[in-house]
């Protein structure tokens, strides 16, 4: 009988614990620089997955989640590892979701997550440098590499019938990267690529950049920038030359600003960003409209899946200790197991808890291959009467 209270004891004060304590998901984003117009739907996409959480009540023993953001800046990887340094050291998060932007993303994880031990679970870094980062089985992102993005690319620049291209792009990991990619596969598939440069964001004055694109020539300019900064100067800039006009937009360039800020000139336009006609698109789109925020906003999904994929790790793991729940991810995230969309987070954890296996589909259908990366699907979208408009998946 006294080993019975005893234990009976022990169980209410471990629950007791696990109610008490808090679990931190530091969200770390661009919420100024180059694409700051995109990062208040990713945090929003994130908290979303944690309210959700937070309001059944089954994470772990019923333990709340907070959320606590840090700007990355997208460009500045010294102020984007002081944050993270900030998060892990003094805010004692468990895990990032996070950062976005590529350079910035590589930079936290050499510098401060791998020496911390904490997951980061990026929602929008494409470089496909990190494919092969070391990592120490930390790092995973949601959204697909640009290698697979240069194929989606290539794709499309033919479906549209061009036959060759100029492409500038920001000069850094991601904008590289990318520009690499678009490169070889349009090349690959027949295309010409008559110049392929890097520009540098924050001046204002692109008129030299566009009049070496233009002396260059091709069909269409690939602008693989950020819409807030100097992917936008070069449209602008071409546009008042006359040097081009109609553009290709990869996913750093699509969001409601661009088309905003440049007017009638962009319709016509065409490009790609990471999202799928799954059903839990749709789902997520509904919740995200009732929470206010766009759920259909670049990386919006990826965001809520970062975030969603993490937890559900922890309760697999049960464990909040990333060295404990890292090898989880994986497993949470693919099959086989019960398929978990937007709005199933609370039924998945209790599912968890009682020992079963999950496949989270999620708001991106989302699949991790290789190391740790979602296998990519992307939406197609040309720019129609001032807005961006989803005309096809890839």
């Amino acid at each position: 009988m006294r080993k019975a209270l005893l234990a009976l004891t022990m169980s209410t004060l471990l629950v007791g614990a696990a109610t008490a304590d808090e679990v931190k998901i530091g969200i770390i984003l661009g919420f100024t620089g180059p694409i700051e117009s995109l990062t208040p739907d990713m945090a929003a996409g994130a908290e979303l997955a944690i309210a959700e959480v937070n309001a059944g009540g089954t994470f772990m023993g019923g333990t709340k989640v907070t959320g606590i953001r840090g700007d990355s800046t997208c460009v500045d990887s010294a102020a984007a590892t002081a944050t993270a340094e900030r998060l892990i050291t003094s805010d004692k998060v468990n895990a990032i979701m996070g950062a976005d932007c590529s350079g910035v993303t590589g930079a936290i994880l050499a510098n401060v997550a791998m020496a911390n031990g904490v997951v980061m679970i990026s929602p929008s870094a494409t470089s496909p440098g990190l494919s092969t980062a070391e990592d120490n089985g930390l790092f995973f992102r949601t959204a697909p590499s640009d290698a697979r993005q240069g194929q989606v690319v290539a794709e499309i620049l033919g479906d549209h019938g061009y036959k060759s291209a100029a492409i500038t792009y920001t000069n850094n990991d991601y904008g590289k990267g990318l520009a690499d990619s678009i490169e070889s596969n349009f090349k690959a598939a027949g295309g010409n690529v008559t110049i392929n440069v890097a520009h540098e964001d924050g001046k204002g004055d692109y008129s030299a950049e566009v009049a070496a694109l233009a002396q260059a020539g091709g069909d269409i300019l690939v602008v693989a920038g950020y819409l807030n900064d100097g992917g936008k100067g070069i449209i602008q800039a071409s546009l008042d030359t006359g040097a081009f006009d109609v553009f290709y937009l990869p996913d750093g360039m699509i969001g409601d600003s661009l088309p905003a800020d440049i007017g009638d000139g962009l319709n016509g336009s065409i490009g790609d960003v990471p999202g799928t006609d799954s059903p839990g698109a749709s789902m997520f789109v509904e919740m995200a409209t009732a929470a206010g925020f766009k759920g259909d906003g670049p990386f919006a999904a990826e965001s809520y899946d970062a975030a969603a994929l993490m937890l559900l790790a922890m309760q697999a793991a049960g464990s909040t200790n990333s060295q404990d729940f890292k090898a989880k991810v994986m497993d949470v995230a693919n099959a086989p197991g019960k398929k978990i969309y937007p709005g199933d987070l609370s039924k998945a954890l209790e599912f968890i808890a009682g020992g079963g296996e999950v496949d989270y589909i999620g708001a991106s259908a989302v699949e991790l291959i290789g190391p740790g990366e979602s296998a990519g699907s992307y939406r197609e979208i040309l720019v129609d009467g001032g807005k961006n408009t989803t005309v096809g998946f890839r």
